[in-house]
């Protein structure tokens, strides 16, 4: 399995959405300049990870983003990008290829644009994802459609994977809510078991419908719904936190995903690799040693329940069991 790394590169972004974890707007004062993130990428690289994820905030609105893009690029690592999609110019999508992005995740979380940009407090919001698409695509740069499923859109999840066919993207993955950063005041938004399961299920099916990639993320139960239908992805695990991928903040803080907010310790101060190698935390998810049903399940080396959930609604113990699953103690495979 393929190590898999996102980077923060900025807290700066144009916009300011609801559900946003890292509660971006403002740069931050004290983000890693230029020589700390190659210095990063170079110690990245050395762990041995492979999937290199320059997110944000907005990554656009990072100066010397493409620069450092080429560096992980010639380091060996497969360079890419999450963003909101407002910001890919023609011209930045040609530089793009240029640098050698393999490819970028475009957020879009509706069909129709007034969701999207009330979502997002941002007027055109979805007209300026859909370009950034087309930008993408007549460049030849891969793009994906991203998308966070909450009670308000679940709905209308599959027509969006119509759309990322109809644009020509290469994979729709589906982002299930975790109740961190600006997110906690919209928790009762997010989805609860039975719905889990069904919008899963469907999921599941519309993929053996389509030739794009769907893929739900925070929600490793998918990773059981289809191996109980019969399907063989190429994933080999549902929550890689920790296991396969970890997260880095802006200013260098290390933690095992976006949406479990425990330090493992700073890039400034200790080298990633060591970081990566030594954490007691990071030792512990590699464990699987998990609390309640998720403990007792068969399938929790392929799904491993979401452990960033666990940590929100079991006071701070990461190794609980994961609250939205419908299988709980079952013994599975």
């Amino acid at each position: 399995m393929s190590l898999i790394i996102s980077w923060n590169s900025t807290n700066q972004c144009n916009m300011y959405c609801d559900h946003c974890y890292r509660d971006a707007g403002a740069r931050a004062s004290d983000e890693l300049s230029t020589m700390e993130a190659k210095s990063m990428l170079d110690e990245i690289a050395k762990a041995g990870f492979k999937i290199m994820i320059f997110s944000g905030g907005e990554p656009f609105m990072r100066d010397d983003i493409f620069e450092l893009v080429r560096y992980a690029r010639d380091l060996g690592m497969r360079p890419v990008f999450g963003t909101n999609g407002t910001l890919i110019t023609p011209e930045k999508a040609k530089k793009l290829k240029e640098v050698g992005t393999m490819g970028v995740g475009i957020s879009l979380d509706s069909i129709h644009p007034e969701k999207h940009d009330r979502l997002r407090k941002f007027t055109g919001a979805w007209d300026g994802a859909i370009q950034g698409m087309r930008n993408c695509h007549e460049t030849g740069v891969p793009f994906q459609i991203h998308t966070t499923i909450f009670d308000w859109n679940q709905d209308e999840a599959l027509e969006i994977t119509d759309l990322a066919v109809k644009m020509g993207a290469v994979a729709h993955h589906f982002f299930f809510l975790v109740p961190t950063g600006r997110a906690v005041n919209i928790e009762e938004e997010s989805l609860r078991a039975e719905q889990y399961e069904q919008i899963l299920t469907r999921i599941m099916q519309k993929q053996q419908q389509v030739e794009i990639e769907l893929k739900p993320t925070c929600a490793p139960q998918f990773m059981r719904i289809a191996h109980q239908m019969g399907m063989d992805l190429r994933f080999g695990r549902g929550c890689l936190a920790g296991t396969s991928y970890c997260i880095i903040s802006p200013t260098g803080d290390v933690q095992p995903c976006a949406y479990l907010n425990i330090p493992i310790g700073n890039v400034r101060k200790i080298p990633f690799s060591q970081l990566w190698k030594e954490s007691e935390v990071f030792q512990k998810l590699r464990s699987l040693d998990y609390g309640g049903g998720c403990g007792k399940c068969g399938y929790k080396k392929m799904c491993g329940g979401c452990r960033a959930r666990a940590f929100f609604y079991h006071d701070g113990d990461y190794m609980a069991e994961e609250p939205w699953c419908l299988y709980h103690g079952r013994k599975g495979i």
